[in-house]
Parts: structure tokens; C-alpha cells; sequence
């Protein structure tokens, strides 16, 4: 079986550019899954949007995934009852939306399961007071069956890195979200889990995670603090294809490498 995993899309340009090419990666690599991040494919790069969503689905990827921007808009908060999107399991029942999808993938059992740590939920309003620990409120509550794909949507490496080794042998994958960053180091560990600490993202290069800075900047010069301006919008200009591949038998990845 392969997997085709793509981290964090920012934005319409970034979505566009996946989805255009998206049917050669499929076939240049005979992916039979394609899993995306796309917390971030609203123009505005905060949370999803039906246009890029369908966009999305329709060029090739199999099941979308989420973080903590899953919820910043009502469009966002609507497109969770989509039975191919999902957000972080461990927050709960009571929040909007499912974190875990179960596909049959060249004749096997496939689960999708999204987890989120919590600096990475820390500010998102519609989680407060649901929020779980990721592997007591999210591993071992969820219904995992076959093969076992984790999105990890989470800031720190080192909770990433501890969750995947606690998960050896019994996730195919741990595949970390959350920061844009490409992690360098690709991980098989003992037991057939691929670890990446993150993926990085689809999205503009030259700015902050994919954004502008300059709002940014002037909110740390002049107040001491980043976030007290209006949030920049996704930058134009090149896209940067943060994507992996793996390579999973009998529920255990047997290679792993980036795409680029």
C-alpha cells in the first residue's frame, strides 16, 4: 500500500497548486491514499473554505485532515459533517466535527486518526474545557482498526517523537503537523512506525508559516507582542510541496521518504 501524506495547505494558491498536481504525484507513485492537512485552505488561511475543499477532494486527496484552525470560521465548523474531513479526536464529542475515518484502501482497512497536543489547541475557543490528553483521551479511546495513519497537529517535537514511540507496532505512521516546518530527520522505528516530527507545509515560502510578517513584526516592535495586529493574509508567490511517502505492509511501513 501506499500513502501519499501532504502537511499544512495555506491558502487558494497553494491549494490550487496541489490540486493541479496532485494526478501525476497519484500516479508516479501509485499512491492508493492521499491524506492532506487542510486546516488552512481558506484564502485567508484561517480554517476551510467548501470552495477549496471540493477542489481538494476533486484532484485526488482521499480524506482531509485538521488542527486547531479547524474551527475559525462558520464555513470551517460546517465542513467538519463532511464524511471525508476530519479535526483532533481528543477534544471530545461535544465539539463539532469527527477525528477519526475509517477507508478501505486496495482491499485493507485504513484509519485516520487526528490528534492535536495541547500548546497547539492552547487558544481555540470551541475545544475550552473539552481538550484530552493525546494519548489517553485520543489513542486509546479511538476505534483504530487495520492500518493506523496518525496526523499529530501539534508545536513540540518531543511530544511527537514520545506519542510515536509509546504507538510502535501499532501505528503505521505518526505524521506531524502544526508548525510549517519540515522536520529533516524520516524515523522507522522497530516496531514499523514511520515518525515525522512535521511534514511541513504546502504554502507560500518567504513569509511566516506561509503569511506575511510585517504585521507581525510591528506588533512585536511596537506592543511586544506578534498577535495584537489584524492577521496577515497568505502570501503570493512560490509554493513549497511539504509531502510524504510511505510505503506500508501488513499494517507496518517498510520505507518512507520526502516528496519534493
Amino acid at each position: 500500500m501506499i500513502i501519499l501524506f501532504f502537511g499544512d495547505v495555506v491558502g487558494e494558491a497553494a491549494t490550487a497548486y496541489l490540486t493541479e498536481r496532485l494526478p501525476q504525484l497519484r500516479a508516479e507513485h501509485g499512491a492508493d491514499l492521499v491524506v492532506a492537512n487542510a486546516e488552512n485552505c481558506a484564502p485567508d488561511g484561517l480554517g476551510m473554505s467548501h470552495k477549496q475543499v471540493e477542489q481538494l477532494l476533486g484532484g485526488g486527496v482521499d480524506v482531509i485532515t485538521g488542527g486547531n484552525h479547524s474551527w475559525d470560521n462558520p464555513e470551517s465548523v460546517a465542513l467538519l459533517d463532511h464524511p471525508r474531513v476530519v479535526r483532533p479526536f481528543n477534544v471530545g464529542t461535544k465539539v463539532p466535527g469527527r477525528g477519526e475515518l475509517r477507508v478501505e484502501v486496495a482491499g485493507e482497512t485504513v484509519t485516520v486518526l487526528n490528534l492535536a497536543d495541547p500548546c497547539a489547541m492552547r487558544h481555540v475557543e470551541a475545544t475550552a474545557g473539552h481538550f484530552e490528553p493525546a494519548y489517553h483521551g485520543g489513542w486509546l479511546k479511538a476505534s483504530r482498526r487495520g492500518t493506523v495513519i496518525v496526523d499529530y497537529h501539534g508545536d513540540h517535537v518531543i511530544e511527537k517523537q514520545i506519542f510515536a514511540r509509546a504507538v510502535d507496532g501499532e501505528a503505521a505512521a505518526v505524521l506531524g503537523t502544526h508548525t510549517h516546518e519540515p522536520t529533516l530527520p524520516l524515523h522507522l522505528l522497530p516496531g514499523g512506525t514511520a515518525l515525522v516530527s512535521d511534514v511541513g507545509m504546502c504554502g507560500p515560502v518567504g513569509g511566516v508559516q506561509g503569511f506575511g510578517y510585517a504585521s507581525f513584526v510591528k506588533g512585536l516592535k511596537a506592543d511586544g507582542n506578534p498577535m495584537t495586529r489584524p492577521l496577515p493574509t497568505p502570501l503570493s508567490g512560490d509554493i513549497v510541496l511539504g509531502a510524504v511517502r510511505l510505503e506500508i505492509h501488513g499494517g507496518r511501513t517498510t520505507r518512507l521518504e520526502r516528496l519534493s
